[in-house]
């Protein structure tokens, strides 16, 4: 685990002994609920190094796990990730109020909670995934940013191909925009550190459904974009080199009759 992620953990799970020692271990539940909400939706700046440190929380989907309507049906990434930790941080508290016994255990083993405390509740988002001093601050420094240097690789191997042949420039861009933008987790967390904005990104309806069932991993809805933009990068080369058009609103002529493609 992040050492940051531990850090913010640790600070929870702090705060949650101090206000179950203070309500005389009242609502257990409840409050471990409202607690991780109000603080575990992390900071855009900081959740993207947390990332960094541990790539795997790329991997993590919605679920049922966001209690916000308005980010449920499309949430941005850093939601995703952050309402995992969540459930993960919820499963420590309880554990916690087990062992101090403001809970009790089933003989299955499982956590008695009242039901009143259970009733379902609808948390704020109390974290803004659209503005980061990280990304702001990388975007005035000199030099090629990690991911205009695989964007440039690519358009430099797609004008190489289309210097060998011509034909089929559109799906070429296809292939290539897949093979240099769909990353892994261990290859997005430093893209996503450099630029803590890629949290802000949401499905948009660009992954099909069918794969994953409508709840794809953070770190593909991320690739997804990535995808995208570099295939519209490509497709705008081969106009430039003549071997595609543009109709007369300047869309670029493809044999693909969808103009926004979905991952598959």
């Amino acid at each position: 685990m992040s050492e940051a992620l531990t850090r913010v953990l640790d600070a929870v799970r702090e705060s949650y002994m101090h206000l179950m020692q203070d309500s005389g271990g009242l609502k257990p539940y409840a409050t471990a609920e409202q607690l991780c909400h109000e603080q575990l939706f992390i900071d855009v700046d900081l959740l993207a190094a947390i990332i960094e440190e541990d790539p795997t929380l790329l991997a993590a989907r919605a679920g049922e796990l966001i209690l916000n309507a308005e980010e449920a049906d499309n949430p941005a990434v850093g939601v995703i990730v952050s309402a995992n930790v969540i459930a993960a941080a919820m499963e420590g508290l309880l554990s916690l109020a087990v062992e101090h016994n403001w809970l009790d255990v089933a003989d299955d083993g499982s956590i008695l909670v009242d039901e009143a405390e259970m009733q379902c509740s609808e948390y704020a988002i109390t974290a803004d995934y659209s503005h980061s001093i990280t990304a702001r601050e990388n975007l005035t420094k000199p030099g090629q940013s990690r991911l205009s240097l695989i964007f440039n690789e690519a358009e430099e191997a797609y004008l190489a191909a289309l210097e060998t042949c011509s034909r089929d420039a559109y799906h070429k861009a296809l292939q290539m925009s897949s093979e240099y933008a769909v990353f892994a987790p261990d290859d997005l967390a430093p893209l996503v550190a450099e630029n803590p904005l890629l949290l802000g990104l949401r499905d948009d309806d660009l992954i099909d459904d069918d794969i994953f069932e409508g709840d794809p991993p953070a770190g593909l809805i991320i690739s997804t974009h990535l995808t995208r933009m570099l295939l519209h990068q490509l497709l705008e080369i081969a106009v430039s080199q003549g071997v595609l058009g543009i109709d007369e609103q300047g869309h670029i002529l493809t044999p693909d009759s969808e103009s926004t493609p979905t991952l598959h």
